[in-house]
């Protein structure tokens, strides 16, 4: 794999900000670090900065879930209105833990990204519902149970960050402690991740990168503060690191985290989405010329991410990024070498 072929062949604006590195059992093969996690300060990217992965944190999500499946806690066959203590008003009561996690259970999404005006029904969003309140999971419920259905449980992949925030809402009911306290003590603390964690938009810890959105009036950049929840759920908001990430994704495949038979089930091509692309429990699975590569990817105003693994050669790669600029070819690029 020509990693800085790839990389320059995709970076030759050198307009990026942010953090890509590729790693492999012995340490970093290749890295590069752009750009500023504070432009005003002129303070710059680098290997430990921490940065925002919005939905890059389902596939924390789906690791807490398959550890509770693990320890007889969970299975993924109980139905949904059967474990939370809510009214969970127009919710398919035959909803699974199953259908959440591989993205079927069609329920009605707050933050519908298949709708093509989803940015600016998520500025909507923000603006009715306050972000700074974005606290608890519980507040996610007013903006979800209303929701008709979108389809049947089990008709197809329809991607749902509804179904993930009841996901971490089941975390919590069964467990006894917030999902995040439960991220944190069961993966983030056992895997030493030092970089990782649920940090508030208005507290961030040094060396964290601050998101910036272009303000399309004025064409000045500003940070996303007032555009993402103060605090991220299960379906987003996770701040962590590249070298996090490598230590992560190699916990994995050495069952450090999930028991083998839930791994395999973790890892399994449950749905498909397109040729070659599938879901597993909480992650993408692409089997291109008979390689499987797995991957996680997020993107939100001022926040741009993807992390992959690479079974064959042992091989992981991530792009953490703190503007809008779009990641994706890079990832498909990678999975083209």
């Amino acid at each position: 794999m020509n990693v800085e072929k790839i990389w320059d062949n995709w970076n030759n604006a050198g307009v990026f900000s942010g953090v890509f590195s590729v790693s492999d059992e012995q340490g970093v093969i290749f890295e590069r670090c752009c750009g500023y996690r504070n432009r005003s300060e002129g303070l710059a990217n680098n290997r430990d900065t921490a940065f925002g992965i919005a939905s890059g944190t389902k596939l924390f999500t789906g690791l807490a879930i398959c550890k509770l499946i693990d320890a007889g806690k969970l299975s993924l066959d109980d139905k949904l209105w059967n474990i939370l203590p809510y009214d969970l008003g127009k919710i398919d009561k035959r909803v699974s833990i199953f259908h959440l996690l591989t993205h079927t259970s069609g329920i009605g999404d707050y933050l519908d990204e298949e709708a093509p005006d989803s940015d600016e029904k998520e500025q909507e969003l923000c603006n009715k519902y306050p972000v700074y309140l974005w606290e608890r999971l519980e507040y996610y419920l007013q903006m979800i149970t209303p929701l008709p259905p979108k389809f049947e449980p089990g008709e197809r992949f329809g991607y749902s960050n509804a179904g993930f925030i009841m996901l971490g809402l089941v975390i919590e009911a069964v467990s006894g402690m917030s999902y995040q306290q439960f991220v944190t003590d069961h993966i983030i603390v056992p895997l030493k991740l030092k970089h990782t964690g649920f940090y508030r938009m208005d507290a961030l810890p040094a060396n964290t990168a601050l998101g910036y959105i272009e303000d399309t009036s004025s064409g000045l950049m500003r940070t996303n503060i007032y555009s993402l929840p103060v605090l991220g759920g299960s379906d987003g908001g996770l701040y962590t690191c590249a070298g996090d990430l490598d230590i992560l994704w190699r916990a994995v495949f050495t069952g450090r985290i999930l028991s083998e038979e839930m791994l395999q089930a973790f890892l399994k091509s449950h749905v498909t989405r397109k040729e070659g692309s599938s879901y597993g429990l909480g992650i993408y699975r692409n089997d291109i010329q008979g390689h499987t590569f797995y991957y996680a990817v997020g993107g939100d105003f001022g926040v741009d991410f993807f992390t992959s693994y690479f079974p064959e050669h042992k091989i992981t790669a991530s792009a953490l990024g703190n503007t809008e600029l779009n990641t994706y070819p890079l990832l498909d690029a990678l999975f083209s070498e």
